[in-house]
């Protein structure tokens, strides 16, 4: 019987959980490689929602093209891959929008970002109970399409 109250409890800290991500307007979060993120963020409530939310998540990023005179539209479809000190992949995924969020632990790491063939890479270093938040862009003359 109190198996059955523990595993009721944590099905309801789930579902509150996945309950309070929609109403955030956030996608539902992801795992990879037991690192948690969440990707999107198209739209002004898409962005709005993710820029409410990066306060509590370790490493915020931000995916767009440089198209110049000061124009920066999002792009998704970024292949994003954070490589830790010792240089063993944390996580590969794609990116669904132009934010990403990820719950990394405290430390120093990598990322790669791909977008349409071209790699910028950045050096990341995460604290406790801060967020660290960078933005990738790419030229519009520097990615083939």
């Amino acid at each position: 019987m109190k198996s059955m109250k523990t595993l009721t409890a944590a099905g309801a800290m789930v579902l509150f959980s996945t309950v309070a991500m929609a109403q955030s307007g956030l996608p539902a979060s992801q795992t990879a490689n037991g690192v948690e993120y969440v990707s999107g963020g198209f739209g002004e409530d898409g962005a709005q929602a993710f820029k409410q939310a990066e306060a509590s998540w370790p490493l915020s990023m931000v995916f767009a093209e440089d198209a110049g005179g000061g124009s920066r539209p999002y792009v998704a479809e970024v292949r994003v891959v954070i490589k830790d000190a010792s240089g063993n992949v944390r996580m590969e995924v794609p990116s669904a929008g132009p934010y990403f969020l990820a719950r990394l632990e405290p430390g120093a790491y990598t990322v790669e970002a791909t977008y349409l063939g071209k790699t910028q890479t950045q050096k990341v270093t995460v604290g406790q109970g801060e967020t660290r938040r960078h933005t990738f862009a790419w030229k519009t003359g520097e990615v083939a399409r």
